[in-house]
């Protein structure tokens, strides 16, 4: 008798496999990816000889928790800087995969989170039997209209199609495929609201059928305002996701949310100028003398022009203007052009001084991101990134309200959709 059993090595490896794709195991255990995958279907006993080794890669990733640390696993796709893998390890989750294809924006995913895993750049290129088995699959994808022609000219050929030829080509393929060979307990997928009326509401009927009709899942989606959290004005869709019906009801967890009109405002995220801030992030956004330093004052030339321009759009009807907020206030929606002119949120500094950006410190606090979050890029990228993310905290009230459904699935876990008092 050896002194591993089949099961138990099989056990090893799949605890392996968790934490490496089959070609980064088949690199640090030098067998090919061919082999790790007939050992994963069966066709070939794992040789007890190997185990100590898939032992040794185990402990050997960096922030490794065991299985009983974590109550689920998921995947973070399209991660950005990682607001989403915030909120679903707040829940109890571990992250076995990422991809984010932005130089830059990994950067600071490592920062923040290391690299225990590796960043899978380009998902396109990832195969998806590569990709660690996982609960819960997490993915804020780009929106890209579908193209019809393909489906319509298969149609007057008579040849069959699925929904495969309506998404190919898009970023929403790729998670398509991913949850079609993976098959996760659940899903949790965030675009902006507009992708309701996108391309005519050609791209939102796509994605609900590919999801709930093709793929066989139960989905209820909703449009969630940010500003229940942070102050400010953030509408986003998100798509929950799960295998069953687990009685998830977007009305019990909206009512367990604080009231839009009762969220927080700018004061909470701005710094006090009081001196009291004067060692955040290594002065980078203090001065000396306890204020925003003077380069995020907009120049004479820069609010004259923005005036003008907002004052030539007023006449012509449009609507156009910069948005000049104080500490009583919440702001309009931060975006990635933020770093160009920050017109969509000024913070005022009296009526004898020109306003000025928010630094990227308060960019991370207006999203929900702690202070511990570290910004290791230039503030330009900060702004594109921080404009770019998701807002923490609600995304974290999410996960909340997702768990009992993913435990139910996962460990068969009663179900029981009361979200915890305060």
């Amino acid at each position: 008798m050896t002194e591993f059993l089949t099961a138990d090595r099989r056990e090893v490896l799949a605890r392996a496999r968790e934490l490496y794709t089959q070609k980064e195991l088949a690199e640090r255990l030098d067998y090919t990816a061919k082999q790790i995958g007939r050992w994963e279907r069966g066709e070939v006993d794992v040789p007890a000889a190997i185990v100590p080794a898939l032992q040794q890669v185990i402990s050997d990733r960096a922030g490794y928790r065991d299985d009983h640390e974590a109550d689920f696993t998921f995947i973070d796709l399209f991660a950005g800087i990682g607001g989403i893998r915030l909120g679903f390890e707040e829940a109890g989750g571990r992250c076995v995969f990422t991809s984010e294809w932005d130089k830059f924006a990994q950067k600071t995913y490592i920062e923040n989170f290391g690299d225990d895993h590796g960043i899978h750049g380009d998902i396109t290129k990832v195969d998806a039997s590569e990709i660690p088995d996982h609960d819960v699959l997490l993915a804020g994808f780009p929106c890209q209209p579908f193209s019809l022609a393909g489906v319509s000219k298969k149609n007057a050929l008579g040849r069959p199609h699925g929904f495969e030829c309506t998404t190919q080509g898009t970023l929403f393929f790729d998670v398509q495929r991913i949850i079609a060979e993976k098959r996760p307990k659940a899903f949790l997928l965030e675009n902006v609201k507009n992708l309701v009326s996108h391309d005519g509401g050609n791209t939102f009927r796509v994605i609900m059928e590919v999801l709930e009709k093709t793929l066989g899942y139960v989905v209820r989606p909703m449009v969630v305002d940010g500003r229940r959290f942070v102050p400010q004005h953030r509408q986003r869709i998100l798509l929950v996701g799960f295998q069953q019906d687990v009685g998830f009801d977007w009305e019990k967890v909206l009512a367990k949310m604080p009231a839009v009109a009762e969220g927080p405002r700018l004061r909470s995220i701005l710094h006090p100028e009081d001196g009291k801030e004067a060692d955040v992030d290594d002065h980078r956004y203090i001065g000396a003398d306890g204020k925003v330093q003077k380069k995020y004052t907009l120049t004479d030339r820069l609010w004259q022009y923005l005036q003008g321009y907002a004052e030539k759009h007023r006449q012509a009807g449009n609507g156009f203007g910069c948005s000049v907020v104080g500490p009583t206030d919440t702001s309009r929606t931060l975006s990635a052009r933020y770093y160009k002119d920050g017109s969509e949120i000024l913070i005022s500094r009296g009526k004898r001084r020109n306003p000025r950006r928010l630094t990227p410190r308060e960019c991370a606090r207006l999203m929900g991101y702690p202070d511990t979050f570290r910004i290791p890029v230039s503030d330009t990228r900060a702004y594109k990134q921080f404009g770019n993310s998701v807002v923490v905290p609600l995304i974290a009230e999410v996960a909340a309200a997702m768990k009992p459904g993913i435990m139910h699935l996962v460990k068969g876990e009663p179900l029981q959709f009361e979200l915890p008092q305060d």
